[in-house]
């Protein structure tokens, strides 16, 4: 055989690292080592709460930090008689368990300011519902830990006054409750992530070595990525969800571009070829396939980056870094293995899986694909107009999709008791557990004009019926600050309480503090901070869109040399990602078949989801694209008609594209398990979108449209000559001989 001619990027690394085999091994295990170790002694920096925050309620966070106000964390017991009783909160017995609510978290020495209902005229208007308040000792942060013995405290007067409903709710309390129910619940998932990716791997291989081999790049980079967050974190800092979003792509691609490279070195052996010929030639296809997939997907996630949102930049950035280190070590390090490794990469063989692997097989690929393209491509309008409409009838629920913040009782449902209190508060104090807290910032707070300004807004809020009351004010002297709690009419209804968080903003607040000058009053709270993060993300859905579009569609253009494959690739991904929306919307939000994930009741979807799942799924779905066209384009090259070039392309890689998006549906779908609802509208909208993008999408819809378009596929206005060549990865010689039994001459 000749030598295989190639002058690729990923072609030459490849052909580098089977030469310098253990210099490859080497160079990857002392990067991975250097960035766990340079990682973990720099440490990691955290995203701030108050760079989470966007518009008034990061300007009233940045307020109360300059002033070094250290809010502690604050707790509420509810008293609560019941209906129709005749007890009520000025009954001696409602009278008695309040004295014995305050005497027993006083009791425990971890509490501070404690105060009684008929002190802060916090009795609701029935009358059968009163709060006691207070706050923990120490460091807000940290409260979580110290709340036990409040929590027992309370237990305990519930237990001498059985008539009545005390509970307990609070941020550090329902800290404790949700880590002491779900606390191992992502450590589960990301865990259990690996031995589902290993076990469909050694079902797709049927061999041990070969199925270890996708794993073990995959966490070698996640543990380099994990060592290049601690450092990148100084400029960009990171976060707990950015992680588990890292770990999710770096399985999910890590494990892709290895069961791309290892599939066609394995078919090229198959062939008759010798190890070293079939190492070239997958460096050749499958490598470049890589690296063209690798940066489109790495464009993708830096979409994220212009959100504006800290979390989101994080995510972007950690995901950008794993699929890079990624698609580095597919075409650097799995070469050298896989030449040091030879026929051993067979070892641990199943045999049956072997045989019934072969049985389901042509000489070409996958029987059931086979079978498909021939429908597909025998009628190519209709199996567009059927796909593309089902798909498009799956998509149209996301025409009415509502989007917001999941409150406590969507996001967790009846799992947690806490949930209930909370929503019992909210009945009988609307607001009262998520009020609103304005943030007043004067030259001197103690001025006439000022104290004035403060009484006015106090009683505007509740006349405007804004609020119900009551309004407490909060003076911090020292620092000039007043800290004002406004409970919103609403409660836990959030559209609601967002109309009313804007009466508030924009018609109290500037017919009171508004008119003394040079007072800041940033409102600030649960609502606000929702609200505040549902505007700068609306915002940047268009830049983002715009930029993962239009940087798709140019890395497209100059991998394939064809405007037409840009376009369609383009526009498929975009029904894909549209028809994820639909499922959502149709499960999470309309309630069909919601039953099925435990999603009864949530009624929207979760406001940083759309955008989200838009960059991960559109960065995904290139995988699958980019390694079936590079493989329909290479088929084209040897000499083979358009369509014979795409029934080769798409049955020939079948296999591994099913085995891949087997394996991330399965990943995808554990986080669907998970008890936290925007966690199962995450995973279902990622798994959903992969099966649909792996099944329909490539195998039906982007096979009958490249074979509606024929030769002009391959289209490139003259004019669009002058752009760089980035397809100069010519055939292996190896595989551009004449195949006779085809009776094709296959040129170069």
């Amino acid at each position: 055989m000749g030598k295989t001619q190639v002058r690729g990027l990923a072609a030459r690394a490849g052909g580098w690292s089977a030469r310098h085999r253990w210099a490859a091994v080497g160079i990857w295990v002392l990067f991975v080592v250097l960035a766990m170790g340079l990682g973990s002694a720099a440490g990691r920096v955290d995203v701030d709460e108050s760079d989470q925050l966007k518009g008034e309620t990061r300007t009233a966070a940045r307020i109360i930090d300059d002033a070094g106000i250290e809010e502690p964390a604050a707790e509420t017991v509810l008293i609560q008689a019941g209906n129709g009783g005749a007890v009520k909160a000025t009954s001696a017995e409602f009278r008695a368990a309040v004295a014995d609510v305050v005497a027993a978290v006083d009791g425990t020495g971890e509490v501070t300011g404690v105060t009684s209902p008929y002190d802060s005229h916090t009795v609701s208007r029935d009358g059968r519902s009163a709060l006691v308040r207070f706050d923990l000792r120490g460091d807000a942060e940290t409260a979580a830990d110290r709340i036990e013995p409040v929590l027992k405290a309370v237990a305990g007067v519930q237990k001498q006054h059985g008539g009545l409903r005390i509970e307990e709710i609070g941020g550090a309390s329902m800290q404790k409750q949700y880590k002491d129910a779900f606390g191992n619940d992502f450590q589960q998932a990301e865990y259990s992530a690996v031995p589902v990716a290993l076990g469909i791997l050694l079902i797709a291989f049927g061999a041990l070595v070969a199925a270890l081999l996708p794993v073990a790049l995959a966490i070698t980079a996640i543990m380099a990525t994990m060592g290049l967050m601690g450092l990148v974190s100084h400029l960009q800092p990171m976060s707990d969800t950015a992680n588990s979003v890292m770990l999710l792509v770096g399985m999910a691609v890590g494990v892709d571009y290895c069961l791309f490279y290892l599939r066609r070195e394995r078919e090229e052996r198959e062939a008759g070829r010798d190890a070293a010929t079939a190492l070239r030639i997958a460096a050749a296809t499958s490598g470049r396939a890589i690296v063209v997939s690798g940066v489109t997907v790495c464009v993708a996630m830096a979409g994220m980056l212009f959100t504006g949102l800290a979390e989101f930049e994080a995510m972007g950035l950690a995901s950008l870094m794993v699929v890079a280190v990624a698609m580095v070590g597919s075409v650097t390090v799995l070469p050298a293995l896989l030449s040091l490794l030879g026929e051993r990469v067979e070892k641990g063989r199943l045999p049956f899986l072997g045989r019934r692997r072969r049985q389901h097989r042509t000489d070409d690929g996958s029987r059931f694909w086979t079978a498909v393209l021939r429908g597909v491509l025998a009628k190519p309008l209709v199996s567009v107009a059927v796909a593309g409409g089902t798909l498009l009838a799956i998509a149209a629920p996301a025409l009415g999709m509502k989007t917001q913040q999941l409150t406590l009782d969507q996001e967790f449902g009846d799992s947690l008791p806490i949930v209930q209190t909370y929503n019992r508060i909210n009945d009988a104090f609307p607001g009262g557990s998520e009020p609103a807290q304005v943030v007043v910032k004067a030259k001197d707070i103690n001025a006439p004009e000022v104290r004035r300004a403060l009484a006015d807004f106090k009683k505007q809020a509740i006349a405007s019926g804004a609020s119900r009351g009551p309004v407490d004010i909060k003076l911090h002297d020292a620092q000039n600050v007043a800290l004002v709690s406004v409970p919103l009419v609403g409660g836990s209804d959030m559209d609601r309480a967002t109309r009313n968080l804007e009466k508030l903003r924009d018609e109290v607040r500037p017919a009171t503090l508004g008119k003394v000058d040079g007072v800041q009053a940033p409102v600030t709270g649960q609502v606000a901070g929702n609200h505040d993060f549902n505007d700068q993300l609306m915002g940047s859905v268009v830049p983002v869109f715009a930029f993962v579009v239009v940087f798709a569609f140019l890395l497209m253009l100059l991998s394939f040399r064809s405007l037409t494959i840009a376009i369609t690739s383009i526009v498929l991904n975009l029904l894909s990602v549209a028809a994820a929306y639909g499922i959502l919307v149709a499960v999470f939000q309309h309630g069909w078949g919601a039953s099925l994930v435990g999603a009864e009741g949530v009624g929207a979807i979760v406001t940083w989801l759309p955008l989200f799942l838009f960059v991960i799924l559109f960065g995904l779905s290139m995988d699958y694209h980019v390694f079936v066209v590079s493989r329909i384009r290479e088929a084209r090259l040897r000499g083979r008609d358009t369509k014979d070039a795409i029934r080769h392309g798409v049955v020939t890689t079948a296999g591994v594209v099913t085995s891949a998006a087997v394996i991330m549906v399965a990943v995808f779908a554990i986080f669907g398990t998970l008890s936290m609802q925007s966690m199962k509208q995450m995973g279902v909208g990622l798994a959903a979108a992969v099966l649909i993008d792996a099944t329909v999408i490539r195998g039906v819809l982007l096979p009958a449209v490249m074979a509606l378009l024929g030769e002009r596929n391959w289209y490139l206005p003259r004019w669009l000559h002058r752009l760089p060549d980035l397809t100069h990865d010519e055939v292996p010689e190896a595989i551009a001989r004449p195949v006779r039994e085809e009776g094709e001459r296959l040129t170069v």
